[in-house]
């Protein structure tokens, strides 16, 4: 992947001005050294490219557009399959890092929240969680073949855990969302990739439990 901007929307320098701040050397390419670790198939690079490229149309939805950037920017930085505190490792690191750098107590709370809110557990509080979470999960209204290769990806990732019990454990995790009033919590999200969701997401619990 490119060393250099992920998107406009995403750029790194530009979220961290808009904070009044500026970005803490070193700290990109540390993330970006995360999101390339050999245990990763899924939460790479890729994953942040496809989240910025997601956010860019609907950005105008932000309260804080800067926070919601760095909590994307961070929101799967720490990730081990064998561990649950992923986010709050991640959050705590995005939320240290802002404090580093001067940044305004209240917006690294922001920040923090958001990327907790990444856990996908309940309805998200806010505009500005519920469009990152949004962002998030947009894979699961991707094309059959990106859903494809997102499913192997993930796959991958849990590659300790044996067929059994990947099966019935993925076919938890994707049965609560069908089972979600709306997987998606804005209108703009909800309009333009919910029903194809639904169908990569009742597809894969077929073939989970063929």
């Amino acid at each position: 992947m490119s060393a250099g901007p992920l998107t406009s929307s995403g750029n790194w320098e530009g979220a961290w001005r808009a904070l009044g701040a500026a970005a803490p050397e070193g700290l990109r390419s540390q993330l970006l050294a995360r999101y390339a670790e050999p245990h990763r198939a899924y939460h790479t690079q890729q994953h942040l490219h496809e989240c910025f490229a997601a956010l860019e149309p609907a950005s105008g939805l932000a309260e804080h557009l800067a926070e919601v950037e760095l909590a994307l920017w961070f929101h799967d930085a720490i990730y081990d399959t064998h561990a649950h505190d992923n986010e709050a490792q991640s959050a705590r690191w995005a939320q240290e890092s802002m404090r580093g750098a001067s940044v305004d107590a209240a917006a690294g709370a922001r920040v923090h929240a958001l990327v907790m809110a990444t856990k996908h557990q309940g309805v998200p509080a806010g505009a500005d969680a519920r469009l990152l979470v949004d962002v998030d999960l947009s894979i699961l209204g991707a094309d059959e073949t990106r859903f494809a290769e997102y499913e192997r990806q993930i796959r991958f990732e849990y590659g300790w855990v044996p067929e059994d019990a990947y099966r019935e454990g993925r076919a938890r995790v994707l049965s609560g969302f069908l089972d979600r009033a709306s997987i998606y919590g804005t209108p703009w999200f909800a309009e333009r990739l919910e029903a194809r969701a639904r169908a990569n997401l009742s597809r894969s619990l077929r073939h989970l439990k063929a």
